[in-house]
């Protein structure tokens, strides 16, 4: 009776897909309220939306939603270790519009999110980094707002990571698609960040298929 069990559950291994037979490789999506979904239910948020894109397409990987509510490019930066535990194949950074909400100097943002990064390399160094730009209303002053929106392009660069230009790019300012705040998207408008985030994030996981 014993090998028979051991039999039918080898058969049963061998006639899974190989992805069915492996762990997924994990995309993290590090943020804030954005990422987290704050105002509406998480699986509408846009991690969980990814999540169904992928599972669409039948990948191997799993979206980890590790947004937090309020969170700084300094909070982010204090919690990145302890989100680290885990492997990470992916790392989707979005974080820094609280610092701008707050007029934060972005050389203290750009600095956070550049050690958030080389963290992330340390631990992990096969990882691709995908970084979400950001822009902040104009209420502080053109020379801010520039200097804000400069942050990610340059980071980009500086570390070769992938950027989705702006994250919320036919959302924000979009009375439509996001909630009475003016802040932060409805599921609707979580469903038009999916797709900015897919446009990048698609290719880099077909890759990681390739090379794994």
């Amino acid at each position: 009776m014993k090998r028979f069990l051991t039999f039918f559950v080898t058969l049963l291994l061998f006639s899974l897909p190989a992805s069915a037979q492996e762990d997924p490789s994990r995309i993290l999506f590090f943020g804030d309220s954005i990422t987290a979904g704050h105002g509406i239910d998480k699986q509408e948020a846009f991690p969980a939306l990814i999540q169904q894109k992928i599972d669409s397409l039948g990948w191997n990987f799993q979206a980890i939603n590790g947004g937090l509510s309020g969170e700084t490019s300094s909070g982010g930066l204090r919690r990145i270790d302890w989100m680290l535990r885990q492997p990470v194949s992916v790392f989707v950074l979005e974080l820094g519009g609280n610092d701008g909400l707050r007029g934060i100097d972005p050389e203290v943002t750009k600095r956070n999110l550049q050690m958030i990064m080389n963290k992330v390399r340390a631990k992990y160094p096969d990882a691709a980094i995908v970084l979400a730009g950001m822009q902040v209303p104009p209420n502080l002053g053109s020379d801010y707002t520039g200097a804000f929106r400069e942050i990610y392009p340059a980071l980009a660069e500086q570390n070769k990571a992938e950027l989705i230009p702006f994250l919320l790019e036919g959302v924000g300012g979009n009375d439509e698609l996001n909630q009475s705040d003016g802040i932060h998207p409805t599921a609707e408008g979580h469903k038009v960040v999916a797709k900015n985030v897919w446009e990048v994030l698609k290719p880099i996981l077909r890759q990681k298929r390739s090379e794994g």
